[in-house]
């Protein structure tokens, strides 16, 4: 497989109003693809013109599909989850393009997952209903409405996934959503607009305009817009999330993490370690709800450390586009750049690295899965968010010292035990500051379940029925069915 043989250029920019469209007015934005380092392709930011089209054409596209039953609209969803499996190759290929990793990754973790979220919402659609409140003569019954034009804002990581969790559960609610990608990773977004569009979404129901932050802050301002998700960094969400506020607008804010797991010494040593590698290295690292602090309990220390090096050992470095691939680059020479920094740091704080930590001497933005031992809580690596494939390990002794450390830092996305005793288990995890969790497993995220997090971590709730809420309103109606009685 070849980038050659692959079509990464997209027919234009954006996709407005059921079709692509181009406005050569807007900054240019290369596509770098980071196994190489070379631009595969090119986009343009959207101009005002080109967002107020995607608004105005989302406004009437929506009013025509909350008109349709919850059935036909859930059929439309579902009929797109099938196009997209059935075309899983070429998207995941083109996610490999937009992201470096690896095609290994790719076939199993990103189209199909939005495919899922597309089937489960799909089948939702038609049953979402109010309910009937009895009053004794009189009564009151709630209908539950769509808001209206949802702007979504993506970020580089997951750029299938994260449009597919945005628009499902939108969409099913009889929402239109106006989408920005990242604009590291423009180009699959574009497809997932062709792709509902021949399944038979109106025009204009799912709108792709491509561009920097002030194409996001004017989506996030704009009147039409009723709600704004965001998937991003903690920064980015405190500006969107104010600039929404503003404008008193639904927001989801899907943001950053410091997760721990935390290890005890009686947890299978083979899934701990895999819990951790899946926590810090898959998809290079750049995952927010990464666990990057593992807490390990002092009488297992040493041997999960070893048997974690050991592991880390066998991850196959190389092309993205080879399935034997099983670890791949950095997004982007930036993100390299402050991974690196970061390992910098880490040394010169006093912890030790007892694996990778150096870029690897190759075309593309790649270094080796790092990890730190000897971390201490107050290190730079162990509280601010890296967002690469750096892990640490931090010794504790009891479980009251480790829920007490797990829960010190300003964010809350995730969080993951591991021990044997199941009672011990949910004990420490009904403790532990985090919207979403797991025992002894990691980075689990069905679509049927909620996924978010508290505290800096994020507002609202993505996937599962609790999606629903967040992209829909309840109107109550009072029906009075005797005289009204008044006081004058």
């Amino acid at each position: 497989m070849t980038i050659a043989n692959i079509a990464a250029k997209p027919e234009a920019s954006h996709f407005v109003g059921g079709a692509y469209i181009e406005d050569e007015a807007g900054a240019a934005i290369d596509v770098i693809y980071p196994a190489t380092g070379e631009t595969i392709a090119t986009v343009r930011s959207a101009t005002p013109a080109i967002v107020d089209r995607a608004l105005e054409t989302a406004a009437s596209a929506q009013a025509e599909w909350a008109g349709r039953t919850g059935a036909e609209r859930g059929r439309v969803l579902r009929r797109a989850a099938d196009i997209i499996r059935a075309r899983n190759r070429d998207l995941s290929e083109l996610e490999t393009l937009d992201t470096g990793k690896p095609l290994s990754e790719t076939l199993v973790a990103d189209a199909s997952s939005g495919a899922d979220a597309l089937e489960y919402f799909g089948n939702l659609a038609a049953t979402l209903t109010g309910e009937h409140i009895a009053l004794g003569g009189d009564f009151v019954y709630a209908v539950r409405e769509p808001l209206g034009v949802c702007a979504g804002i993506g970020a580089w990581n997951y750029p299938t996934q994260i449009a597919c969790w945005k628009a499902a559960p939108a969409l099913a609610c009889g929402n239109a959503m106006v989408f920005k990608p990242s604009e590291v990773t423009p180009l699959c977004t574009l497809k997932i607009a062709q792709i509902l569009i021949e399944a038979g979404a109106p025009p204009g129901l799912f709108n792709v305009v491509q561009g920097y932050g002030d194409v996001g802050a004017a989506l996030a301002t704009d009147p039409r817009v009723a709600k704004v998700s965001l998937t991003g960094s903690v920064p980015t969400g405190q500006k969107v999330y104010s600039a929404a506020a503003g404008h008193m607008k639904h927001v989801t804010m899907e943001l950053g993490g410091k997760s721990p797991i935390l290890v005890f010494d009686d947890a299978d040593i083979e899934d701990a370690v895999g819990g951790a590698i899946l926590g810090n290295f898959y998809s290079s690292g750049q995952i927010c709800s990464n666990g990057t602090r593992v807490f390990v309990q002092r009488g297992l220390h040493d041997r999960f450390v070893e048997r974690l090096v050991e592991r880390t050992r066998g991850a196959v470095i190389g092309d993205p586009l080879d399935e034997a691939t099983s670890f791949g680059p950095l997004v982007s020479e930036a993100q390299l750049d402050k991974v690196l920094g970061y390992v910098d740091i880490g040394r010169a704080e006093g912890a030790e690295i007892v694996a990778g930590g150096n870029r690897i001497d190759r075309p593309g933005f790649y270094m080796e899965p790092t990890i730190f031992t000897g971390v201490t809580d107050e290190m730079t690596i162990a509280r601010e968010e890296i967002f690469g494939p750096v892990l640490s390990v931090l010794a504790f002794d009891d479980e009251d010292e480790a829920v007490a450390r797990a829960n010190a830092t300003e964010f809350g996305l995730a969080a993951g035990v591991f021990t044997r005793d199941l009672a011990r288990a949910h004990r420490v995890i009904a403790q532990l500051q985090a919207g979403t969790c797991f025992i002894n497993a990691y980075n689990l995220t069905p679509v049927e379940a909620p996924f978010g997090g508290v505290k800096q971590s994020g507002v609202g709730r993505e996937n599962g029925h609790a999606a629903i809420e967040h992209y829909s309103q309840l109107k109550t109606v009072y029906v009075g069915l005797g005289p009204v009685e008044a006081p004058f």
